[in-house]
């Protein structure tokens, strides 16, 4: 027999007894990493020289950082929704923070259950589904979407890092530890039980920290770094006038105890991150293990006067540094690192991630995406980009281009702004209504306009009637959720 056929009859008894499914090479594992509450600057990374991290500095330097990443909603059910199914608020139907009787108890069900996401996706390509961490999505006592470990919080708000209540196989339980190490644990847990399987693993580790709000913010930390920052200044933390527009988080404006609090926790996720790639390394995943940091939405300590995210100003605002998030995308395989200098959304990063599995095929086409694969520019390739991001919070929406920045609100009071972003980055001068500009005006109102007449879903567009699965966090009097102001 000729070499010829004898190599033509081996593949052909080979394909038959191995199947043409095992003949498919593996698909890369996936670790989605996500904070809560968490702008970049607070990172080593992106520029931060007060706050230890170490661990993501190196995932940084070994991945894509992306500098100007961005995120489509202030809060956190909303921005978690739009990571896992590419929608934007308007779209997927959650325009604020859920709340608790829809995640445990009678009302309790999945709010994103009509949608394909993120983890269902990758579950019916094969791939076995992990969540270590805060879900905030809805229906929390059981798995949803193929996850088949499951460990998640009763509800989305942090009340304390040491005593809150988790769901363990089903069951709500006290922590039994710090919440950020008992995630880290957990998520190693999961990578060693599918160390050695034969299909790829989806880890979802979704972080309640550093969770730069609440009371907790009044109290000193109490994990490994807070005597590290106890007598530390923190100069990364502007000292500022309160901004008139502040509503929430007075208290923890220029003060130490919580500026400390804050980077204490912030170094705490670091760690996490440390010891997940060290699992990965130890079990030699760590080539082939493509590893996503984000931050699910942006937050500001000081600057300008601001204190946390666009939620807790009144009016709702729209500044980035409450839309900037971390994101840094990591896979020695198949990225080649750098930095990249685009203006990118949390609506981007699933059918760009999607691109990069080479499941390009698989990216929903039904509510239609607004977002855009930039997967090319991980493989270090040049790529068309027009910068154009959108925002949503309730009343407030807005459109971000690489010159102008343009907000509008529901309200006819207002107030509308238009910033030049060029010659005023930190967003202190608004230019609506003066003459010299009067076309830009024009011209990014239609821009912001167009984007949700063509996106929106009529059913969830409350700036025409519409509704939102969570409870309107600032509704128009008359309104079934209208909350008197405060005192």
């Amino acid at each position: 027999m000729r070499l010829t056929q004898f190599l033509a009859v081996t593949l052909g008894l080979f394909n038959l007894f191995m199947g043409p499914a095992q003949l498919e090479a593996k698909r890369p594992n996936v670790v989605f990493i996500l904070t809560d509450n968490h702008g970049a600057w607070t990172l080593g990374c992106y520029g931060n020289q007060d706050i230890r991290t170490p661990n993501i500095d190196r995932l940084a330097a070994e991945g894509v950082q992306f500098n100007r990443a961005m995120s489509s909603n202030p809060v956190c059910s909303p921005t978690r929704a739009t990571y896992l199914t590419g929608l934007m608020p308007s779209q997927h139907g959650l325009h604020s923070f859920l709340d608790n009787k829809y995640m445990v108890g009678p009302e309790a069900y999945y709010t994103l259950s009509e949608f394909e996401t993120l983890p269902r996706i990758l579950h019916s390509e094969g791939y076995v589904c992990g969540l270590s961490g805060k879900w905030h999505l809805g229906a929390n006592m059981t798995p949803q979407d193929g996850f088949s470990y499951w460990i998640t919080m009763v509800r989305g708000s942090t009340h304390n890092f040491y005593d809150d209540l988790i769901i363990e196989e089903g069951e709500i339980k006290k922590t039994p530890k710090y919440m950020t190490e008992l995630w880290t644990e957990h998520a190693v847990n999961f990578i060693e039980q599918n160390k050695d399987g034969d299909q790829p693993f989806f880890l979802y580790l979704p972080y309640n920290g550093p969770y730069c709000l609440g009371p907790l913010l009044l109290e000193p930390a109490r994990n490994r770094h807070a005597e590290y920052y106890a007598d530390k200044f923190l100069p990364s933390f502007p000292r500022d006038t309160i901004h008139p527009w502040q509503y929430n988080n007075k208290d923890y404006h220029n003060n130490l105890v919580s500026i400390r609090r804050v980077a204490a926790e912030v170094s705490a996720v670091d760690d996490g991150v440390g010891t997940v790639m060290d699992a990965l390394k130890k079990h030699g995943l760590d080539d082939d293990t493509v590893v996503i940091f984000a931050g699910d939405q942006g937050w500001m300590g000081g600057q300008n006067g601001f204190f946390g995210m666009g939620d807790h100003t009144r009016p709702i605002a729209a500044h980035d540094l409450m839309m900037q998030v971390p994101l840094i995308i990591r896979h020695p395989k198949g990225i080649k690192p750098g930095k990249a200098d685009i203006l990118v959304s949390n609506y981007d990063l699933l059918p760009s991630l999607l691109d990069h599995l080479d499941l390009k095929d698989r990216i929903p086409t039904k509510p239609k995406l607004p977002g855009r694969s930039f997967a090319a520019v991980l493989h270090g390739e040049e790529i068309d980009w027009e910068t154009a991001m959108y925002y949503e919070m309730e009343s407030c929406r807005s459109v971000r281009t690489e010159d102008w920045k343009y907000v509008a609100r529901q309200s006819p009071a207002g107030p509308t702004e238009l910033y030049d972003m060029k010659s005023d980055p930190h967003e202190r001068f608004n230019l609506f209504g003066q003459p010299s500009v009067a076309e830009i005006q024009r011209v990014m109102a239609k821009k912001l306009d167009d984007f949700f007449e063509e996106y929106a879903d009529p059913q969830y567009d409350i700036w025409k009637g519409g509704r939102s699965k969570a409870r309107r966090l600032v509704a128009p009097p008359g309104h079934p959720d209208y909350r008197p102001p405060l005192e």
